[in-house]
């Protein structure tokens, strides 16, 4: 019998998890392994990574320092597990976590190959009801939902995209099989994090390339190589500080914050400390190592960007081709790096197509049409990003009390407490739901799962049934994420951070933008409280 014919399985746990990437596979460990709970997960993959299970592009790689975009609860398995980059590629990091499974042997507890097609709380029973694509009803008292920030593929409503004739690939949702562009001509839609990689890479091998580029990036050399032994000495030789000041900090990234405002130095610092972070690499770390105002202040904001808009006209030898490449808006989106990706230009076999001024109006048999041309290709290459933070909430429909829809309370936009909790979804739990901290993610995960296992920990000793956050709880959580967010500049630029890169998509910013240490705060005081804001019941 089919999946489809068979009868509804119905098991009955404490917990479900949604996902195996960093903060599902944790989350799976820290309940099942640490707490003792019944614990089952779900991936839709076939194994466990999560975005780093489907992004396989060339030139996929971290770009988040390895010495803190890893787990920090066990130090046997940071020192077990040998790094070769600072910047790791795809295949290291999926091995990583392929380790973590094998490791705390969580395979067991997972379905892959498996997509949840419903959530729906019981409110007679109080518990969630979870339907998969295998006719199965899974029931648990608490849902964990560790979808992904940046898992939801974003694909280009075109006209004509089933017209191609050619092969066509996406950045999120890339062949396991390696896939030969030696001598052929490809096309490369978006110069997000993704495009800028998978750009750089290609660009040696194919026969030609063109880039279709609608909003020039600033990008910062990485400064690819090994991880640094001084590195790792300083955190072994101090391993709990280590971690605790990089999860108190702002950005989660593990190198020191500046606390100088850019205005507060000489022109001449200014430089010299732009050059220092520029040749020392990091597009995370020339944000905000090289002065504390970058993301706030309108000056320092020019600043940075005079100073990464010289660099490309000394490094882009055609001056048409530099000026098409040259940002003219703000410095505020999240800030990517890449080696080599301004170089890239100067290759004969790279064109640069603006389709800002001239528009993709079709896909057509041979290739891509703008407003003035037609570019003839063998490969398009989508690397159009993600519909990031509340994407991958949205792709299943999901059901709170008395049957009300999260899309309905997030049609004009999401709302929550926390970044975790949504007020008539008791028991439900987000890593890295909208309006969660803006940061480095592995860590930020850890603490997540950590505030979630001790809620849980509390709802049962206390012989209670329920977790939820209040109306007026999320209210006020939106409101500060609001105001804090007002003090910055990410809103005023358009991005997947605010929504804009999707059309229709509600428009604000998805995060908490007061760092890591006021977010903590923030939740420490929920907990300390007896989980002030939320109903326990």
């Amino acid at each position: 019998m089919s999946a489809q014919e068979s009868a509804t399985v119905t098991r009955d746990i404490d917990v479900l998890v949604i996902g195996t990437g960093f903060s599902g596979l944790y989350a799976l460990h820290r309940l099942r392994n640490v707490d003792g709970l019944d614990v089952h997960a779900f991936d839709n993959a076939s194994d466990v990574g999560g975005t780093w299970y489907w992004n396989r592009y060339p030139g996929a790689r971290s770009d988040t320092e390895v010495s803190a975009y890893c787990y920090s609860f066990d130090k046997e398995l940071f020192d077990s597990w040998k790094w070769t980059q600072r910047y790791p590629r795809q295949p290291e990091i999926l091995a990583y976590l392929q380790n973590f499974a094998d490791r705390y042997d969580l395979r067991r507890s997972i379905s892959f190959d498996t997509q949840v097609t419903k959530a729906a709380f019981n409110t007679a029973t109080s518990r969630w009801e979870v339907t998969t694509d295998k006719g199965e009803v899974w029931t648990a008292q608490f849902l964990i939902e560790g979808v992904g920030l940046l898992s939801s593929t974003n694909y280009p409503n075109f006209k004509g995209t089933e017209k191609f004739k050619g092969e066509t690939f996406h950045t999120a949702r890339w062949p396991h099989e390696k896939v030969d562009f030696s001598g052929k001509r490809v096309g490369i839609i978006g110069t997000g994090a993704s495009g800028i990689q998978v750009i750089t890479d290609l660009a040696p091998e194919v026969g030609h390339l063109t880039v279709f580029q609608r909003t020039p990036q600033y990008v910062v050399p990485a400064q690819h190589g090994p991880i640094k032994t001084e590195t790792l000495k300083m955190i072994n030789d101090d391993y709990e500080g280590y971690w605790d000041r990089t999860l108190h900090s702002v950005t989660v990234f593990g190198f020191e914050e500046s606390q100088t405002p850019a205005m507060s130095v000489t022109p001449e610092e200014r430089e010299a400390v732009f050059e220092r972070v520029w040749n020392s690499g990091g597009g995370f770390q020339f944000m905000f190592e090289t002065f504390s105002d970058i993301g706030v202040d309108l000056e320092a904001n020019i600043a940075a960007q005079d100073f990464i808009r010289r660099k490309i006209k000394s490094i882009v030898k055609d001056p048409a081709t530099a000026e098409l490449l040259t940002p003219r808006d703000l410095y505020a989106r999240r800030p990517p790096c890449c080696d080599g990706y301004y170089e890239t230009y100067n290759r004969d076999n790279v064109t640069l197509v603006d389709v800002k001024a001239h528009p993709i109006v079709e896909i057509t048999e041979k290739g891509i049409k703008t407003d003035n041309a037609e570019y003839e290709l063998d490969v398009i290459v989508y690397a159009t990003g993600f519909d990031a933070v509340t994407g991958n909430y949205l792709k299943f429909p999901q059901f709170g009390r008395m049957g009300i829809s999260l899309a309905d309370r997030w049609k004009e936009r999401p709302l929550d407490h926390l970044g975790m909790a949504v007020a008539d979804f008791p028991n439900m739990f987000m890593l890295f739901g909208p309006m969660g901290p803006f940061t480095n993610q592995p860590p930020a995960h850890e603490y997540q799962v950590n505030w979630a296992a001790e809620a849980i920990k509390y709802v049962r000793s206390h012989n209670k049934s329920t977790i939820e956050a209040t109306h007026e709880a999320e209210k006020q959580w939106v409101e500060l994420c609001d105001d804090i967010a007002s003090g910055t500049l990410f809103p005023k630029c358009d991005s997947w951070i605010n929504g804009s890169n999707v059309p229709g998509k509600p428009i604000t910013v998805f995060f908490y933008m007061g760092g890591m240490g006021g977010y903590i705060q923030h939740m420490e005081e929920a907990a300390s409280s007896e989980y002030k804001g939320f109903i326990v019941a």
